[in-house]
């Protein structure tokens, strides 16, 4: 009696595969692994990962906030990331200051939506409302 175990054109018999086909079969799987790795990494490497969002708002009314996830902003790992600012008042704008930043992503008068794309180093960073420094401020440390 002839069991077929690996592909319906071949047959072992009940002892198993001969040495010869046995290696021939693991010699083809060894191929279609190495072809799948080279595969992935010449994937990922094409297709850079989305640099981590952060999500700022300035007012309406006297406010300013930057977030990750929905959570208040405290800490951060150095590295680039993506800041979206919504801008719901006319009479604010959003300042991100710290190593190797003084950014004003806009100006007094704008309302909107900007993004920007930054590499944050270690160290504290400050985000203000200039013309209302002296209340709508936060910040946040870059480890």
């Amino acid at each position: 009696m002839v069991t077929s175990l690996y592909h319906a054109s071949r047959t072992w018999s009940k002892t198993g595969p001969s040495r010869s086909s046995y290696a021939r079969y693991m010699t083809r799987i060894r191929v279609l692994l190495g072809a799948a790795a080279v595969a992935f990494v010449a994937t990922s490497a094409a297709t850079p990962m989305a640099p981590p969002k952060l999500t700022g708002t300035v007012g309406p009314g006297f406010t300013i906030t930057l977030k990750r996830l929905a959570r208040p902003l405290v800490s951060l790992k150095a590295g680039r990331y993506s800041i979206t600012v919504s801008y719901k008042s006319n009479i604010h704008n959003f300042h991100l200051r710290g190593p190797g930043v003084n950014r004003q992503i806009t100006t007094v008068g704008f309302v909107g939506t900007k993004t920007i794309t930054l590499k944050l180093k270690k160290g504290v960073y400050r985000f203000v409302c200039d013309p209302h420094r002296t209340t709508m401020k936060g910040s946040f440390r870059v480890v």
